[in-house]
């Protein structure tokens, strides 16, 4: 499938139609892995299923990606997550925007991969070429705020040096995917929420800021449950 983007390098932006041919969400990315070992043995502790090395990759249907700024989900138990995506044109060319691994959290605790299928991979419409931000990348940081009942939360936040660079995240994927990256979307991993549990919300809003060059990316979409039929979707 190809996705439009809109490429933004200095003053000039270019509309480019990416071809996806594979798509990964990767997980449990952080930088510092005995950190986040000592946060998935916590979550152990308290009887939820971990994996048992990290970081975990998923493949995910490319057409789950989307632009759109509305999703339509089954259920009422969904919620996005930050994340920096990049887009492997080939080798040379790589872009990075910013987007949200929806998932729906009620089929996460049964099956992750499959949870990851049945809910949009959203993506900002305009990314940067990675050359230009790579020498300033740690400079980089990403943040997202849900709406619910007509309220403003602050979801997630934090910069992209607690997160895997683009070279071990490309790295790490190459050599678990077969065959050449080109026509790859890789969605990097996410930092810790600010609040105490997922938020179910109406409205999910993003960015990735670049103090360096002094600009921004934002993307938002709305969240609909598909309620238009009766019966328990919860």
């Amino acid at each position: 499938m190809d996705i439009q983007l809109l490429v933004q390098a200095g003053a000039r932006v270019t509309p480019v139609s990416f071809s996806v041919r594979k798509m990964v969400n990767a997980g449990f990315t952080g930088r510092n892995q005995e950190e986040v070992r000592h946060h998935l043995d916590e979550l152990a502790a308290k009887g939820i299923e971990v994996p048992a090395a990290t970081p975990v990759l998923y493949p995910v249907i490319p057409s789950a990606l989307t632009t759109d700024g509305a999703v339509d989900v089954y259920g009422g138990e969904t919620s996005g997550e930050i994340e920096y995506v990049l887009f492997v044109k080939n080798k040379d060319e790589i872009y990075v925007g910013i987007g949200s691994d929806h998932t729906d959290r009620k089929l996460e605790e049964l099956d992750i991969p499959r949870a990851k299928q049945i809910t949009p991979n959203i993506v900002s419409p305009v990314v940067w070429p990675l050359e230009d931000v790579l020498g300033h990348w740690d400079d980089l940081s990403m943040k997202c705020s849900v709406e619910k009942g007509g309220e403003s939360i602050v979801y997630q936040k934090g910069g992209l040096d607690l997160l895997m660079s683009p070279k071990e995240l490309l790295d790490l994927i190459g050599g678990a995917v077969e065959g050449p990256l080109a026509g790859t979307v890789i969605y990097s991993g996410t930092v810790k929420m600010e609040t105490e549990d997922f938020v179910f919300a109406e409205r999910f809003k993003g960015n990735l800021t670049d103090p360096v060059l002094n600009r921004r990316i934002d993307f938002s979409y709305d969240v609909r449950p598909m309620d238009y039929m009766p019966g328990d979707r919860s």
